[in-house]
């Protein structure tokens, strides 16, 4: 599919002013039953990094099938299919050209299979705190318990308030709770989650496997030290395949860009400026 079409679509999920096409498009995935609204204020310090170096950059942050705006959609149960409608959905937007993918979680594996299928259309890529197979196999044993609550708490009786305090509680270590929790509470009454495309997009997650071929796009991998879901060598397996950078983080937990979103958006535009004084054109491994 080719990315370039017609006028674009406003969005209030685009964070910039316009789809000026002089400059690069970023865009940014969440994970499993999260929406673009989780990312938080990480939008922001990215687009700002970003414009630093790119005036004309933006930012576009996705819903997946079957979360946020996309909630009425029925979640492919292949991450594939998930990609297509990522796509469709740029198409829709206008959004021309190659983009670069910020992917965490669920989103990471819809990175990485979109820069193998369709490597002209991914200039760039990070991946957040990945748990890919076959490279987190080695080191799953741990903690799947943790990993298939945090799906289940999505799917459980509990009070709203509760299930976003326990999701909070396992998946950040620098998050004050009276921070976030009633923002995700306005999220999840404007958007609700349906228990259905939890599970869809769980079943996805699972069946997916990874190339353990590097892809054609550059890489960027970023994780957290203290993650008590996905363990940090899965990304530095990842690393080690791949001959992709890795920056580590020590303190925050599986959602590093809610713990410190301006440490994120700097490792982003560090790995770009050392590219830039390298002299590594985009879409270039080295």
């Amino acid at each position: 599919m080719n990315l370039s079409v017609a006028a674009p679509t406003p969005s209030a999920a685009v964070r910039a002013e316009g789809m000026a096409s002089s400059g690069s498009v970023w865009v940014l995935l969440r994970g499993l039953s999260r929406e673009s609204g989780h990312w938080g204020v990480f939008p922001d310090h990215l687009l700002r990094e970003l414009r630093a170096m790119q005036p004309a950059a933006q930012v576009v942050s996705l819903d997946l099938p079957g979360t946020g705006t996309q909630r009425r959609q029925a979640s492919p149960t292949q991450v594939s299919a998930i990609v297509d409608a990522c796509r469709a959905e740029l198409q829709r937007r206008g959004v021309g050209g190659p983009v670069s993918v910020v992917g965490m979680s669920l989103g990471g594996a819809v990175l990485s299979d979109w820069a193998n299928r369709y490597p002209a259309e991914v200039e760039a890529g990070v991946l957040i705190n990945p748990s890919l197979r076959p490279f987190s196999e080695l080191f799953r044993k741990p903690r799947p318990l943790n990993y298939l609550g945090l799906a289940l708490l999505s799917l459980s009786r509990f009070s709203a308030r509760m299930r976003e305090e326990r999701v909070l509680s396992l998946t950040t270590r620098l998050t004050p709770p009276q921070t976030i929790i009633d923002r995700w509470l306005e999220l999840q009454r404007q958007h609700p989650l349906g228990v259905r495309n939890t599970a869809r997009q769980l079943l996805a997650s699972l069946r997916y496997r990874a190339s353990r071929t590097r892809p054609a796009a550059p890489m960027l991998l970023l994780c957290s030290k203290a993650d008590t879901l996905v363990d940090w060598r899965c990304s530095q397996a990842i690393s080690r395949a791949w001959g992709a950078p890795l920056r580590l983080h020590t303190k925050a937990g599986h959602d590093l860009p809610l713990d410190d979103p301006q440490w994120v958006a700097r490792a982003v535009a560090e790995w770009l400026r050392d590219r830039s004084i390298q002299g590594v054109e985009p879409g270039e491994w080295h």
